[in-house]
């Protein structure tokens, strides 16, 4: 197979995490790295074989025929236009931007584009296979969901400014996964939060811990739990309820040896951080990418579903200050 050149914008969290799969995907050709800091780019270049290169030239070589955007979050749109202007595919980290106007307002440039949003979620084993059978009607028909999210320890501080906050960095995940698995877009959204783990947290304007109520127009309920600290290691579980029965998607543990002894019970940890626990998700959304860029699909999670994830982050957010109910 003829290895496909793709460039990466941003060596950080997430350029390592999408640089290597793309790197390391037998369909895919890490070409060019592209990072303001030299260093970051050159040790990430410098493990497969790369280019560091200025954003220009590698949108400017022809052979280049994808971008992954990882860059800052306020990079975002500004690098995935570039790419698409380019005409090149375009895998985006999300959110696409935090200022749902300026998203609005660039969508009629991505109309048409190969643009792939990184919602991991949508790609992990167990939620797909949860989503399968639920739209197979083993439980009949959907109604109540409840999505649990929590970190297993609050960021450092410095993240928070710039992150757009716990709705538009963290619940947006689990905001995305509810509109996957409802099958219809919610109408009300209802959000209450505290800054119970760090109170540094609160200082800088955001907060830790939350819980959201989304509503569709048929009546079907969401339960989305957060918070910045569990600990206990990193909390992944999704529970659908139907007319016929019950979905539950658990945890992932480090193995499934269990230890029974007249003291208890006792079984492995749960993962502890999201690269471990969503690294088949990472792999088959590359994966995704790569069949997109060979012409072979079409992006499952797009443009739209950016905007509409970041509609329900800015609800959240403004049921939180208001205390009351906001109606889409």
């Amino acid at each position: 197979m003829e290895r496909i050149d793709v460039a990466l914008i941003g060596a950080g969290r997430m350029g390592q995490v999408h640089g290597t799969n793309a790197a390391t995907h037998p369909a895919l050709r890490l070409k060019y790295v592209v990072d303001p800091r030299p260093e970051a780019a050159a040790a990430m270049a410098g493990r497969f074989d790369a280019q560091v290169a200025p954003l220009e030239q590698a949108l400017a070589d022809p052979s280049v025929a994808g971008v992954l955007v990882c860059s800052s979050t306020d990079q975002h749109l500004q690098h995935a236009l570039a790419a698409v202007r380019a005409g090149k595919a375009v895998f985006c980290e999300k959110p696409i931007d935090l200022d749902l106007d300026k998203v609005r307002g660039a969508a009629p440039e991505f109309a048409g584009a190969r643009f792939q949003l990184g919602f991991n979620r949508r790609f992990d084993p167990h939620f797909r296979a949860l989503r399968q059978r639920l739209l197979g009607g083993e439980i009949g028909v959907l109604e109540t969901l409840h999505i649990v999210n929590h970190d297993p320890a609050a960021p450092p501080p410095g993240f928070v400014p710039t992150s757009g906050g716990l709705f538009k960095d963290f619940t947006i995940h689990d905001l995305d996964m509810a509109r996957w698995l409802l099958g219809e877009e919610p109408s009300e959204v209802f959000a209450l939060a505290s800054c119970l783990v760090d109170p540094e947290i609160g200082r800088l304007g955001d907060v830790d811990t939350a819980r959201t109520l989304l509503r569709t127009p048929s009546g079907r309920l969401c339960v989305i739990s957060n918070t910045r600290r569990s600990g206990y290691g990193y909390d992944q579980r999704i529970e659908a309820c139907g007319s016929g029965g019950m979905l539950a998607a658990g945890n992932v543990q480090a193995d499934t040896v269990l230890a029974l002894t007249d003291g208890g019970t006792a079984g492995a940890p749960i993962q502890p951080d999201f690269p471990r626990r969503y690294g088949e998700a990472y792999r088959l959304q590359l994966d995704h990418f790569a069949s997109v860029l060979r012409g072979q699909a079409q992006p499952q999670v797009g443009y739209a579903d950016g905007i509409a994830a970041l509609v329900l982050a800015e609800a959240c957010q403004q049921s939180v200050r208001s205390g009351a109910p906001v109606f889409l």
